[in-house]
Parts: structure tokens; sequence; C-alpha cells
């Protein structure tokens, strides 16, 4: 089989797939939520709340998914569709910690464009805090959102949590975020010594990026840690 004809049935194949799921999922509705899928992706994406809560209100699954494989609380943060976002977010059935295709919860994505709000509700919701790989910590801390690297810090969020290849919040904050947010992870006890599997440091990281602020306070930390007879 060439590889060109390869490929197109690859391609309908996935998406016969998709409509196979999608079929099935219908036939498990109730004849009152019946033609409700397309609806609720539909109100989603445009932040009709009352059309998404009276779904809701008549049973419909919250985490169900897209033929993208997406649920709608994904889908709603991704359209900016806040209204519906807060609704499924306060479903008892809505589950909180599900991830995009890049490995992004909905609690890092609202702490990445600094929506306090939303995060707070995330956290009392029991979102989690201190899953494997990038955190919301991470997260937070590379968008220079001082009050959620304050609240994820005051809900025991893992201060030097390392994503794959070893990059801690402080160094993401040292680089893209700012040096009032360097200063707090340092003040509340992050570890200016640690390296990444690179080999950077949070200095590093703020030379890298030509960042002088954060290349201040880490250096002030430093001299500190060294007249104390601390660090490597």
């Amino acid at each position: 089989m060439s590889a060109p004809l390869f490929l197109i049935l690859t391609k309908y194949f996935n998406k016969f797939i998709k409509y196979v799921v999608l079929y099935g999922f219908i036939l498990t509705l109730t004849p009152s939520l019946a033609g409700s899928y397309e609806d609720f992706f539909q109100a989603t994406t445009k932040d009709e709340v009352n059309v998404v809560s009276n779904l809701l209100n008549r049973g419909f699954d919250p985490n169900t998914l897209n033929l993208n494989a997406e649920p709608g609380l994904l889908i709603a943060l991704k359209h900016e569709a806040y209204k519906v976002f807060e609704a499924l977010l306060k479903h008892p059935k809505t589950n909180l910690n599900v991830f995009n295709g890049n490995s992004e919860s909905p609690l890092m994505l609202v702490c990445l464009k600094g929506n306090l709000r939303l995060a707070q509700e995330l956290v009392a919701r029991k979102a989690d805090l201190n899953h494997p790989g990038w955190t919301p910590l991470h997260y937070a801390a590379t968008g220079g959102h001082s009050a959620i690297v304050k609240l994820l810090l005051d809900e025991s969020a893992y201060i030097d949590a390392e994503s794959p290849n070893g990059t801690t919040p402080l160094m993401m904050s040292a680089r893209y975020g700012n040096a009032e947010v360097v200063k707090l992870l340092i003040n509340e006890g992050a570890d200016i010594h640690l390296k990444n599997q690179l080999g950077l440091s949070a200095l590093d990281f703020a030379k890298d990026g030509a960042r002088p602020d954060a290349i201040q306070v880490l250096e002030a930390a430093l001299r500190q840690d060294k007249t104390q007879g601390k660090g490597p």
C-alpha cells in the first residue's frame, strides 16, 4: 500500500472512530437528553451559561468529552467562557483534575492567566496542586503572579517541584516572571542552589533571560547563604 493511500485511510479511520464514540455516547443518553451533546459544547464555547446549567440540571454529565477528547471545563477556559467555567467548576460531579494535550490542568491554566479568584475556587474544591511534572506553581511563577504563588504555597504546594527536565518554579520565575515572585519564593524557602538536567540554576535562568532585577535578588541571596556557610 502506498504511503499517501495509507495516510488517507488512517485519516478516515480516525474520523470513523470518533463518530462511533459519539454514537455510542448518544445511545447511552436518556430520551430527555437526546440531542444535548452538540448543544452542550456549542453553549460552552459561546459562554451560554443558562443552556449549560439547564443541561446539567437535567442530568447531563459535566465530564463528557467532545470529539477531540476535551472536557467542557477545558473548552470553557480555551474560549474564555468564564460563566460556563464557573458553572462546571461548582458542579459536584465535575472532575477538576483533567489535562489537555499539553498536560495542562484547569488550575495550571488559571494560574498562568493570573486569575486569582478562579484559582481560589479551584483550590477550595481540592484541585491537585502537586501532580508530577509541570505544576500550577510553575505556571503561577512563570506569569509573575505573586498572590497566586502565595495562595498555592499556603495550601502546601511543593515549592521546589521539578518539571520533567528538573526545572523548578524559582527558575521559571527568574527568567519569565518578576523579581517580586523570585523574592517571595526565596523567602518561603525555595532552594536557590538547585540545577536542572541541563545544569542550569535559577541565577543562570535569570542571566539567560536578561532579567537584572531577578539577578540582583538571586545574587544577594547567594551571598547571604555563603556568609552563613550554606550551599554547595
